[in-house]
């Protein structure tokens, strides 16, 4: 029933994790996809080349969030490359350890550079195109941390918290222009992100028990719903916090 043939997603963040899952089903779906990585090229190729059956266009580019320039460049590549992009998944984000009281400015600035102000230049590029085409689809993956806080990453948690506040404003500012702003919001899944504290095998375990259905979120548990608020099922929702932890977290 979900249809993306002759649509453009742009995906930040695709060469792993939720990223590389939403290319793929994006892929699936029947989109011309195109994303972002920051260092492994190597994986972006390896992503594309096990999408070549689709016969899909995809392509990947090599894009720092911290850079507007970058990013300016990269948005360009992308029109210049696919013609349009009818969907923007801002992806891309990290998650680093953080005491308040020892933290520094350095790793501050380097979480809001990079989810907050990152996420805020990919999509002041495109919305122009957006705007002249009355449509377009945007999807922020922001986290339920941004919703109930997390301890030991403040920084995280404001930065996500910022998007959220984002998503509500850009909704209602860009509804007249039939464009749908929505978030995807997360609790714990299962990617490279989150291997550090994974390893320890007990942490994992309590993690897991402390969710409702038992079960720590894939990639594909978050592709998934944001598939779902890219299509045409999806058409009369817009600044709507999709929660996907599990029952973990209930809030909006």
């Amino acid at each position: 029933m979900i249809d993306l043939n002759n649509k453009v997603a742009l995906i930040t963040g695709g060469s792993r994790g939720i990223g590389k899952a939403c290319v793929e089903i994006f892929a699936k779906a029947g989109a011309g996809v195109a994303f972002t990585f920051n260092k492994r090229e190597d994986r972006a190729k390896e992503l594309i080349s096990q999408l070549n059956h689709l016969e899909r266009k995809i392509s990947s580019y090599k894009c720092s969030l911290e850079s507007e320039d970058e990013i300016i460049s990269t948005v360009k590549k992308v029109f210049d490359e696919f013609g349009k992009i009818d969907i923007l998944i801002n992806n891309a984000g990290i998650w680093e350890y953080g005491e308040a009281d020892t933290m520094t400015l350095e790793n501050w600035n380097r979480t809001m550079s990079i989810n907050v102000t990152g996420t805020m230049l990919f999509t002041r590029e495109i919305i122009p195109s957006m705007k002249k085409n009355k449509s377009g689809k945007i999807i922020i993956i922001t986290s339920t941390a941004g919703q109930r806080g997390e301890a030991f990453h403040s920084h995280y948690a404001a930065s996500k918290g910022a998007l959220i506040s984002y998503v509500k404003s850009l909704s209602t500012e860009l509804a007249p222009f039939k464009i749908l702003v929505n978030s995807v919001a997360p609790g714990w899944v299962d990617t490279e992100m989150c291997d550090g504290v994974f390893s320890d095998s007990e942490y994992e375990k309590e993690v897991r028990k402390s969710i409702p259905l038992q079960k720590i979120a894939t990639p594909e548990d978050i592709a998934g719903p944001v598939l779902f608020l890219a299509s045409d099922l999806a058409n009369h929702i817009t600044g709507e916090i999709l929660n996907v932890n599990g029952g973990s977290v209930l809030c909006g």
